[in-house]
Formats: structure tokens, C-alpha cells, sequence
């Protein structure tokens, strides 16, 4: 039988660890996101499908919807939604709807924070899969000052103790991070 500290150290892994679902990202007030739609009238096509900005109230206006809520919806969950809001108010009977982040837009770059032992303080731009080394590397690497053994991260207002020289033996327990993660690294 395990014991309750045991089962809260995986409890607590398991929590760091856990990589975003399919690598989509929920969205933010600001993100400019393309919406494309078939299997309605043609002449509808081009009045409905083009780039949208997900407002400061958290929503998308939509035709012959309005609003839809986008703010902290993954565009796959978004995507279904608009679907079934245009089924369920008898607007369109199979609409086929494909929602995608504008990649290339500023408004949607997220951003993890390093700083400390750095030779290049500050935000880092996100990409799916960044870990933790890969974040302080882009951010210049380890000053000649760096603690590595004794990082914090900082997700979500917990802060977790890391040690970094670890990695160097075993590469799995370098942790991957979510946007907005904070890397601090004591001199």
C-alpha cells in the first residue's frame, strides 16, 4: 500500500509534468484567430469565414450568432461550439467549422519568464514542448554565478524547487513548461 506522502509527490509530478492537452492553448483576450466555414450557402462562406480578435469581454462576434465565448477555450472546443450554436438556433443544419490561431500575430506569442543567473534576463516567446533548458538556453544561458540546483519555477502561484544539474544525467526530468511559467535561477 503506498503511502499518502507517496501518493502526494506523484500527485504533485504528475501536476508539474502534465503536458497541455494536444498542445492546443486555451485562448486569451487579444488572439486574432481565423474562422473558416463550409457546408452553408455559398454566398454566407465569405460573410462568416475571416480573422477574428477575441475581445476584452472574452468574446467573438460571430454572424447571425454574436457573441460566442472564446477566452480561455482551446480553438477545438471553440470550434465545436460554434458548430452547435449554429445547429441549435436553426441557422444552419451541418455547418463545418475550423477555427486556428494567427501563429504570426504578437497578440498571441506566450511568454515564459527567466530571470536571475541568466545572461539574458526576461520573457522567452512559448513553443509547444519547450522545457526548462530550452527556455534558459534561449534566454542566454547559465551566467558564470548561476545556482542551477536550487531553480524555482513558478506555475500558477506555486512555486516548485528544481535542480537542474540533474538533467544533465537524465535528460526526462527536464520539465516542460506552460505559457506564462516563471524560471528563477539564484546566484
Amino acid at each position: 500500500m503506498k503511502t499518502p506522502h507517496i501518493l502526494f509527490v506523484a500527485f504533485l509530478l504528475g501536476t508539474i509534468y502534465a503536458p497541455a492537452q494536444n498542445g492546443e492553448l486555451a485562448l486569451k483576450t487579444g488572439d486574432r484567430v481565423t474562422i473558416t466555414i463550409a457546408g452553408v450557402p455559398d454566398n454566407e462562406i465569405a460573410q462568416i469565414s475571416k480573422v477574428y480578435t477575441v475581445a476584452d469581454n472574452g468574446t467573438i462576434n460571430l454572424p447571425y450568432i454574436r457573441e460566442v465565448r472564446a477566452q480561455g477555450v482551446k480553438p477545438s472546443t471553440l470550434q465545436r461550439s460554434i458548430e452547435q450554436t449554429y445547429v441549435t438556433q436553426d441557422i444552419y443544419t451541418r455547418p463545418t467549422v475550423t477555427v486556428s490561431i494567427d501563429a504570426g500575430d504578437a497578440a498571441t506569442t506566450r511568454l515564459v519568464y527567466v530571470v536571475g543567473g541568466i545572461k539574458g534576463n526576461g520573457t522567452v516567446a512559448y513553443t509547444n514542448g519547450m522545457t526548462m533548458l530550452k527556455a534558459i538556453s534561449a534566454a542566454g544561458g547559465f551566467s558564470p554565478f548561476a545556482k542551477p540546483s536550487k531553480t524555482k519555477l513558478i506555475r500558477g502561484g506555486q512555486t516548485y524547487e528544481v535542480n537542474l544539474k540533474d538533467i544533465s544525467s537524465d535528460p526526462s526530468k527536464d520539465m516542460k513548461l506552460q505559457p506564462e511559467d516563471q524560471i528563477i535561477v539564484p546566484e
